[in-house]
């Protein structure tokens, strides 16, 4: 299981002109499932990124996380990650996971996060339009 976080200082995705998720300060989280992953992958980084200090402190120095910050999570899934890239001008995507797995991991995850933050996300499967501020610009990519 991969995410791709911004630290964000607002974020939004639209599909068909209409916004479904949007949230002000807090991460974006670009969501890529792969087919050996499992509940217990997202647990581990559903609590990887809600720990993940990448929030300044006092000093401006990355000692928060978005919790400590009341930061909020917009969570979009991006199969695409899963794409192995390693050869070719042309992505594969056979690591992954089958749509049905995808949507069920996707959808645990979030309400795995939505127990310590808010929440908003976006069309599970839909042609999605993101827009974002990243605040830093501050992006890491995480796996478990």
């Amino acid at each position: 299981m991969i995410a791709l976080i911004q630290r964000v200082s607002q974020a939004k995705v639209d599909v068909n002109g209409q916004t479904v998720g949007q949230i002000g300060g807090g991460l974006l989280v670009l969501l890529g499932v792969e087919k050996e992953d499992s509940k217990e992958k997202a647990d581990k980084l559903a609590e990887k990124v809600l720990n993940y200090r990448i929030f300044g402190d006092k000093n401006d120095k990355m000692n928060l996380n978005v919790q400590q910050t009341d930061g909020e999570l917009l969570v979009v899934s991006q199969f695409t990650l899963a794409a192995d890239t390693g050869r070719g001008l042309r992505p594969r995507f056979s690591k992954g996971a089958p749509p049905q797995l995808a949507n069920e991991l996707y959808q645990y995850f979030v309400q795995k996060c939505g127990e310590k933050v808010r929440v908003e996300t976006g069309k599970f499967a839909e042609n999605m339009q993101v827009s974002l501020t990243n605040d830093g610009p501050v992006t890491f990519w995480l796996k478990v």
